[in-house]
């Protein structure tokens, strides 16, 4: 927003965006009341989805210390969405003062947010591109002067595939994997129908009511699996979002709408 509060030229705040979305359920302020409307009509849907909005952040952390543990000191975060709580690049710089990281959004809000936050912090930078073209990511300018391409790089893709088509997602994945050295970690997050179909069916009905409102696939765990060709999944493999390499003992049978895994490129 600018010094006045107002959200950036040719940015509509009576449609609702995920990443501000997903912002309210986490206790964030950069939200507009489309976006909290539409949160509340997901929770209404799935009452479980604050909690597993914070389970899916409980994994950004774990799979980023599992990176940096790996030797992997650059990050690109691609539907990273709004600066909150326990950031890529917090997680990261604690464990390593050495990491770099790239947030990617298509929001303009995120961006500008992103770069009021970051405005001191030479080791991150915020980019506003889209997923579909993987290509503009990769080589954009400010990408390309913090990440080293001959070097490992964390990919994250958090709850943003589900997004993409069966043909878009693949073509990106694609891309993305020509563009990662062996060693690099792939860390994916995507919603599924697997644990409960008739909770998820009405999540993807509310999200994609709105006029322009992006298509929303959830996908089995089998098809999860298939983003980590060329990759080795680490154990525990691709699984129930908050029994990935869980912090919270008890809650095996939980109900839970997000498949996550983490694999190293080969």
């Amino acid at each position: 927003m600018d010094d006045a509060g107002r959200p950036p030229g040719g940015f509509r705040t009576d449609i609702s965006h995920p990443a501000r979305v997903y912002d309210y359920w986490l206790g964030g302020k950069d939200n507009f009341e489309a976006d909290r409307a539409m949160a509340e009509r997901l929770i209404d849907a799935i009452p479980g989805a604050v909690g597993s909005a914070r389970d899916n952040r409980v994994f950004l952390r774990q799979a980023v210390r599992f990176a940096v543990g790996a030797g992997v000191t650059q990050f690109i975060d691609i539907g990273s969405g709004l600066p909150t709580a326990e950031n890529t690049h917090e997680i990261a710089l604690r464990v390593n003062p050495a990491c770099r990281v790239v947030y990617v959004d298509n929001d303009p809000v995120v961006r500008v947010h992103g770069q009021a936050l970051l405005a001191s912090t030479g080791s991150t930078v915020v980019v506003q591109a889209d997923l579909r073209d993987p290509e503009a990511i990769l080589k954009h300018p400010e990408v390309n002067g913090l990440i080293d391409f001959d070097r490992p790089v964390g990919l994250l893709l958090l709850g943003v595939l589900h997004f993409l088509s069966d043909e878009e997602s693949h073509a990106v994945l694609d891309r993305l994997r020509l563009a990662l050295v062996p060693g690099s970690v792939l860390a994916v997050s995507h919603l599924t129908p697997d644990s409960d179909p008739e909770g998820m069916r009405r999540f993807v009905d509310v999200a994609t009511t709105p006029p322009d409102a992006p298509a929303v696939i959830p996908r089995t765990r089998s098809e999860i699996e298939g983003f980590f060709a060329g990759f080795d999944l680490v154990d525990p493999g691709v699984a129930a979002v908050h029994l990935w390499r869980p912090t919270r003992p008890g809650r095996e049978h939980d109900p839970f709408w997000l498949w996550a895994g983490v694999g190293i490129a080969r």
